[in-house]
């Protein structure tokens, strides 16, 4: 079954269904990744080592966040 017919046939369903459906997708999508999450550790390991050594400039927070003062 494709996933455009799984669609069709969850927007036939009641409202309780429906929920039950996405709340179960939402939790899915929701679950650790540890190999993720340990490649976003190294990265950040290697951008703070960088920035420490000089070879990565900081961005000042309100630049990101203008809003922000």
């Amino acid at each position: 079954m494709h996933s455009k017919d799984i669609l069709k046939e969850a927007l036939n369903l009641d409202p309780a269904e429906k929920f039950i459906i996405v709340e179960g997708l939402l939790k899915s999508l929701d679950e650790p990744d540890h190999e993720l999450d340990t490649l976003w550790a190294d990265e950040a390991e290697r951008r703070l080592l960088a920035y420490r050594e000089g070879k990565l400039k900081g961005i000042p927070m309100e630049r990101i966040f203008p809003s922000t003062k």
